[in-house]
């Protein structure tokens, strides 16, 4: 677990840094100043490679980057709504760590709360409210769940 806390902390500080307004601005004036310096070069390909190179390697470093910050920020987010799934009474546990399962499995519960949601809407045009829990219908995937 130490050897990635380097990792980790460094890619939190560099993904802070880098969705700033001043890094933003920083990184505007440098392609600027590389602009204005390409008559003293004469445009030469040196001087385009200079600029390419830098924005590849930046951007390379920046995917790793920024998928660690996606990873660690979905991991979060999960981890929050199974606290909520887990903590609601009535909430089908069955719903908790879905991110694991097989999309077969995914889709019969996506399955499942469309046509909760159909039920729902049909019953709202009626004047009915859809805020109670609707009671179950025992398909497969609701006889799982329970």
């Amino acid at each position: 677990m130490k050897d990635t806390a380097w990792y980790s902390n460094m890619a939190r500080l560099a993904s802070r840094i880098s969705g700033r307004p001043m890094t933003f601005n920083v990184a505007v004036w440098l392609i600027i100043v590389w602009g204005i310096t390409g008559p003293l070069f004469d445009f030469s390909d040196t001087w385009q490679l200079v600029i390419n190179t830098t924005t590849t390697i930046v951007t390379f470093l920046m995917v790793f980057l920024i998928q660690n910050t996606q990873n660690r920020d979905t991991e979060a987010i999960q981890i929050k709504l199974d606290e909520l799934i887990r903590a609601t009474q009535g909430a089908h546990n069955a719903l908790l760590d879905l991110e694991e399962m097989e999309q077969s499995q995914l889709d019969e519960f996506h399955d499942h709360y469309e046509k909760l949601a159909e039920e729902a809407r049909r019953g709202l045009k009626k004047g009915h409210l859809d805020t109670s829990n609707p009671e179950p219908e025992q398909t497969a995937t609701d006889k799982r769940i329970h």
